[in-house]
């Protein structure tokens, strides 16, 4: 069988296994995908998840309080955290994963995510590799018990809302990857998306290439805004997949086509993703031609 066959082969079965999680989940839940039985497994899952992290989010609290004289030691050990709470958060969930290109995750680089989905969080948590430090908004101190270990975990956060200031705080970012060998993490749309669409782009993640010289790492998530939705608490048992795009070397990467190096990765992510989380500007573009 040659390496397209097989490749068929196998998500042929990835996608009979998902439907046989999801039916099985739909029937344990009664049947229907929006009956009041649904809902109450749901709402079991979500409690149990955050019982789960509170659980995990206090005994790592006590770790990084034992390691706050060493920096690096605690963003390592906060990813140890989130590759245990991630895993165990997104089984709970009972949603069908499915990861391709796994073996990109094994390099030093900058890992970028689409996000449209709390569950984002909880896959790139799962998957970052260890010695990955992860920058957020700064209101991210304000999540219950994720934003405060966040924060104790020596991750960094940015304020979105001064320009100057976040290429600043970019800046030192990139001192601190160079300097601890560490590699980042971030969602470059900026904010979640409200429909599962890819949003523009920021032009961080091409600051930050540029001042370590690191690879860029796409990282295509589709499904979790069908999981959990928008400004719901629900979650339904949609297949989750998530595509590691191989590193894109940024060694002739230039300060003056930045906004060349954000379309170009961005432009990858439409590529990748179906047509209903396809930016609206790719699909007019694929009709007009």
């Amino acid at each position: 069988m040659d390496t397209a066959a097989a490749a068929a082969s196998a998500q042929r079965r990835w996608l009979l296994w998902a439907r046989r999680q999801a039916a099985a989940y739909l029937a344990a839940a009664g049947g229907g995908d929006d009956g009041w039985a649904a809902s109450a497994v749901s709402a079991v899952r979500v409690v149990v998840c955050f019982l789960a992290m509170a659980i995990t989010t206090a005994a790592w609290a006590v770790i990084m309080l034992l390691l706050l004289p060493w920096p690096s030691q605690r963003i390592r050990q906060s990813n140890v955290y989130g590759h245990v709470t991630g895993r165990m958060l997104l089984w709970i969930l009972g949603n069908p994963i499915k990861v391709e290109g796994a073996e990109h995750l094994k390099t030093r680089g900058i890992f970028i995510c689409n996000h449209a989905s709390p569950l984002d969080i909880f896959l790139v948590m799962w998957l970052a590799p260890t010695g990955t430090v992860g920058i957020a908004k700064k209101e991210i101190i304000w999540y219950p018990l994720f934003g405060q270990l966040y924060v104790l975990a020596n991750h960094l956060r940015i304020d979105r809302s001064n320009p100057a200031a976040a290429i600043h705080s970019m800046k030192q970012v990139a001192r601190a990857v160079v300097k601890n060998n560490l590699s980042l993490i971030l969602f470059p749309e900026g904010t979640r998306s409200k429909n599962g669409r890819l949003l523009p782009f920021k032009k961080g993640f091409v600051h930050a290439a540029l001042q370590t010289g690191l690879p860029v790492v796409p990282i295509v998530v589709t499904g979790t805004h069908l999981a959990w939705r928008n400004n719901s608490v629900r979650v339904r048992p949609a297949p989750l997949t998530v595509k590691v795009l191989p590193p894109i070397g940024t060694g002739g990467w230039e300060e003056a086509r930045v906004d060349e190096h954000v379309e170009a990765v961005r432009s990858l992510y439409a590529c990748n993703l179906p047509d209903s989380q396809k930016p609206l500007d790719a699909l007019a573009a694929r009709k007009s031609d």
